[in-house]
């Protein structure tokens, strides 16, 4: 090779270097890493959106933000809770770095049957020892880890307040999902906190929107006076239409959804759903720079939100107790 040929081989090598090396580099480079997000609801439900924005926020302080350093593949089940396991399945196959289930009990056991090794990180309200997510809070073991606002815990007092709130109803409805694996602890807790407060209680079912308004000609018929809607993604993706039945119906109704009383409904008592999504994005972001679920504690949400909506209450001719309006997180007007 003469000394013309050399200049224009390291001429054309400076101008379009990725004719020499750009696999080579390209293999340096790691792979983007893909997060697998399980929902049971659907992407346009209530509040859900504000729990996936939360997710990502999170996520981004830890420093991974969608589209730059980590993709995110979305599954909904659009509320058809029988489509959660192939949905799991899909994520599985896909071969995504963690599962993040922010769709509560239901979407937790579908990703923790289909995989044992891909880290699953879970939102949930329920005591995750009690339904075998976990070995223990401090101590998770195997690859499950996650946040839980004990919201199934807080049933009974949902009851209470509702009772506080609406004294004259001696009979009361209570609202579960039937496909809840929660909803028999869920109806224990509630018929043992009936009893101690003297009142009886009447299990209804809703699996769908399609089941609410006979729900509510049967707590007529029951002469049932009141009404608590436990937390499942299907009811909680109905706070609207629930809200405007209760008030429809003229019945004081509680529920675990901010999304409910701010759409009319009276009261509701949980833990934060949006908090429990955004602590799920910071264990998410940490497994992903190596933490181990088995390493990372089951956090419980610490605050606990009691929120009346005082015109809904004035709307049913109730009194708020000042003693109930006094513990109030926020007030409507």
């Amino acid at each position: 090779m003469n000394r013309r040929e050399l200049i224009t081989l390291l001429g054309g090598a400076a101008a379009a270097p990725s004719l020499l090396w750009p696999l080579g580099a390209r293999a340096q480079q790691p792979a983007m890493p893909v997060i697998g997000v399980l929902h049971s609801a659907s992407a346009d439900s209530d509040g859900y959106a504000d729990r996936v924005r939360a997710f990502r926020q999170a996520l981004s302080e830890t420093g991974y933000v969608e589209g730059r350093n980590v993709a995110i593949e979305y599954r909904w089940a659009d509320y058809r809770y029988d489509r959660l396991p192939a949905l799991a399945a899909d994520l599985v196959r896909r071969r995504v770095a963690v599962i993040a289930s922010l769709g509560g009990v239901v979407s937790t056991l579908a990703a923790k049957a289909a995989t044992t090794t891909i880290p699953i990180v879970f939102a949930v309200g329920v005591d995750p020892v009690q339904l075998g997510l976990v070995a223990s809070l401090n101590r998770p073991g195997g690859n499950l880890t996650g946040m839980t606002s004990l919201n199934g815990e807080l049933i009974a007092k949902q009851l209470e307040l509702l009772h506080e709130m609406a004294p004259a109803a001696t009979a009361i409805g209570a609202l579960i999902n039937p496909a809840d694996p929660n909803g028999g602890n869920l109806s224990r807790d509630l018929q043992g906190a009936a009893r101690i407060l003297g009142l009886q209680l009447h299990i209804l079912h809703a699996g769908s929107e399609r089941d609410f308004e006979a729900v509510f000609t049967s707590l007529r018929e029951l002469r049932a006076g009141a009404l608590v809607i436990a937390g499942d993604a299907v009811l909680t993706s109905g706070s609207t239409q629930l809200a405007a039945l209760a008030l429809r119906h003229a019945v004081p109704t509680i529920a675990q959804s901010r999304e409910f009383v701010a759409a009319g409904g009276l009261m509701s008592y949980a833990g934060s759903l949006t908090e429990s999504s955004r602590q799920a994005g910071v264990y998410t972001g940490r497994i992903l720079k190596g933490e181990k679920p088995a390493d990372l504690p089951v956090q419980q949400a610490t605050k606990i939100d009691l929120i009346v909506n005082l015109k809904t209450a004035r709307a049913l001719g109730l009194s708020v107790p000042l003693t109930l309006l006094g513990r109030a997180d926020e007030v409507i007007e």
